[in-house]
């Protein structure tokens, strides 16, 4: 029970700001650092979550709000897959996207790929996606890499493009479950 009240409270700190921009931000409506960094301190003390869990939660939540450095910071002293993943996020985002596939290369196939390349089929077949769900997820899995490549493709679209809109839809999905698998395994 406490795990779940982390877990949406969490949640309701990333829905404060809206999904992330593709790109390194930083946007107007995301939480200040140190109110942030606050907020997670309160959250994760009373969550039971490991040290290590907990690090990575909040490295996922200061991503979201466009705190990279900070995010990187923590990611790239955590060597598990969880650690690689979002360590390939920070540098998607960046945007240093091959040494984002480096990262994301590292990662292999974590037990909770399968629910995100689920979540993001059902994203894109709900749109109407089809060719780029056929991209993304492929066989059942999902392809980070392949994700980065989209990312890089659109990367000089504006922000109001509707396939830019669509891969910030899928990014927010990575962190959203990454936090269930988190606050859950």
């Amino acid at each position: 029970m406490v795990k779940e009240k982390g877990l949406e409270q969490i949640m309701t700190l990333l829905a404060n700001s809206g999904i992330p921009e593709l790109g390194p931000g930083p946007r107007k409506n995301v939480l200040p650092h140190q109110e942030l960094e606050k907020s997670l301190a309160e959250i994760l003390s009373q969550s039971e979550l490991d040290s290590l869990k907990s690090d990575l939660i909040r490295a996922v939540v200061l991503l979201w709000h466009d705190r990279l450095d900070a995010a990187h910071g923590i990611a790239q002293g955590i060597e598990d897959a969880d650690g690689s993943f979002i360590h390939g996020i920070v540098h998607r985002r960046e945007p240093d996207y091959g040494n984002a596939r480096y990262w994301f290369r590292r990662v292999g196939e974590p037990d909770f790929f399968p629910n995100l390349a689920h979540r993001i089929g059902a994203l894109l077949d709900s749109k109407g996606a089809s060719t780029l769900k056929t991209e993304l997820v492929v066989d059942g899995k999902w392809d980070s890499l392949a994700f980065v490549d989209r990312c890089q493709k659109v990367s000089t679209r504006p922000p109001a493009d509707p396939e830019v809109m669509l891969l910030r839809e899928i990014q927010g999905l990575e962190s959203e479950v990454l936090l269930q698998h988190l606050f859950t395994s």
